[in-house]
């Protein structure tokens, strides 16, 4: 059983490495020097969203229900450009790239994931 989790993550960091590749095409806010930087960026953006993330959304927890939810996706632009500060050849210029971003990278994992988990 540990080695499919283990797997699982090691799957799930290459389709985010993947995601965030396919980002860097298409935003104009978001420059990767080269698919080793993806996955380093993978790396850090999961460990950012299991350590980092939980204390955002349990601060903003009174904005986050006064917008029904909308600053969730705020939340994950402040996660990503968190990763783009620790991460070098991961850049993102604005706050509002990487909201873009991040709902690309979602959208993009997501179909991945439909199709090889």
């Amino acid at each position: 059983m540990f080695k499919e989790k283990e797997g699982g993550f090691l799957a799930r960091t290459l389709i985010n490495a993947v995601a965030i590749y396919i980002t860097a095409g298409f935003i104009k806010g978001v420059n990767i020097s080269g698919f080793g930087a993806c996955i380093v960026a993978s790396v850090v953006l999961g460990i950012v969203n299991a350590v980092i993330r939980p204390i955002l959304v349990l601060f903003s927890l009174p904005i986050n229900i006064l917008t029904l939810g909308l600053f969730t996706f705020v939340i994950n632009g402040i996660s990503l450009l968190i990763v783009s500060m620790i991460t070098s050849g991961f850049y993102i210029s604005s706050l509002g790239s990487a909201i873009v971003a991040s709902l690309i990278i979602s959208i993009v994992s997501s179909v991945i994931s439909l199709f090889i988990l």
